[in-house]
């Protein structure tokens, strides 16, 4: 059977995406340094973003903090709307476009602190409105983030570098990525209605995935940090429901095992992306990634769920890829 456009788009992206993530970090590094001098002399950083860019912030927001920086993640129409203070503070605006519409305005009506960008377009308003990391290969065409998460991932990655972060651990991730058949998770997850995504460290991923699923899926999916997850929310698990962890190396990995126990015996579908190296949880489907963490951890995670993501969606919309009611850059608010 022919695949659809969209879904031949996305695969595009993704085939190259540790290719250019390592052309990325390799170009970057003279601003990268003068953001990490900003962040050594500022001691405080706040990230903008929105969409998957915001996601990606949610991922690293735990990186900057373990290096002894004040770490924040904001959607830009929350600054917006109702900001914190940013003078004397770094400020990093993503935008993998540099043209939303939220990004735009913050750029024209609220520019504050020592900012600076990271896009994919060199040519973009953002990039021509403060100093900016500029990934490697170009836009990205296709509909949902996948490639864009990864390259961002890789501006990131050499600032905290430039901090004194090893890099090592998660360039050998780039350079040999682990991507698992995926097709239990997909399995598992065939009859559910719903899904809802989660972590603890890997929050961000967590973010990233639902907003992937709810792209192109065309069904509802939404993110909740594994303690929020607790909080409430327990009243939904039943077989209509998917639950998505991930897990990484980190402090409170037990914890999202716990949860997917919980969760499982609640009668929910499960599925673990575990990069953890914990024991696995019987009854739930766990996709298992070599042992990583930080940076090397989300990298290591984001390619499995990406096929997940388009392997979900393609069990329930014929045109993967296609949007209805949306577009690649959001320019209007």
């Amino acid at each position: 059977m022919t695949k659809p456009v969209g879904l031949l788009a996305i695969e595009a992206e993704m085939a190259r995406q540790a290719a250019d993530a390592l052309a990325t970090y390799d170009g970057a590094g003279p601003l990268a340094a003068e953001l990490a001098q900003s962040l050594r002399r500022t001691g405080r950083l706040v990230m903008l973003g929105m969409g998957a860019s915001q996601a990606v912030n949610r991922a690293v927001e735990p990186l900057y903090r373990s290096l002894g920086i004040d770490a924040l993640a904001l959607p830009v129409s929350e600054q917006l709307g109702m900001g914190v203070p940013l003078a004397g503070k770094t400020v990093i605006l993503a935008s993998q476009s540099g043209e939303s519409a939220e990004v735009l305005r913050w750029l024209a009506t609220q520019k504050a602190g020592e900012v600076f960008g990271m896009t994919l377009d060199g040519t973009s308003t953002l990039a021509r409105s403060v100093p900016t990391l500029v990934a490697s290969g170009g836009v990205e065409t296709a509909f949902a983030a996948t490639r864009s998460l990864t390259l961002t991932l890789a501006l990131h990655l050499a600032v905290l570098a430039a901090l004194g972060q090893d890099p090592a651990p998660a360039l050998a991730v780039l350079r040999r990525p682990d991507v698992p058949d995926v097709g239990p998770a997909v399995a598992a997850l065939a009859e559910v209605r719903c899904v809802v995504a989660s972590g603890r460290r890997l929050q961000g991923v967590a973010e990233a995935a639902a907003l992937g699923l709810c792209e192109l899926s065309q069904h509802p999916a939404f993110a909740l940090e594994g303690g929020q997850l607790r909080h409430g929310p327990m009243e939904i698990m039943g077989p209509d429901l998917g639950v998505v962890l991930f897990a990484a190396d980190e402090p409170d990995a037990g914890l999202v095992m716990r949860m997917a126990k919980s969760a499982s015996e609640a009668g929910a579908r499960v599925v673990l992306f575990d990069a953890s190296g914990s024991p696995p949880v019987p009854e739930v489907t766990t996709i298992s990634l070599p042992r990583s963490k930080d940076m090397a951890g989300i990298l290591a995670v984001l390619p499995a769920m990406q096929r997940f993501m388009l392997g979900y969606a393609a069990a329930r919309v014929a045109d993967v890829g296609t949007p209805r009611r949306s577009s690649k850059i959001t320019r209007t608010e």
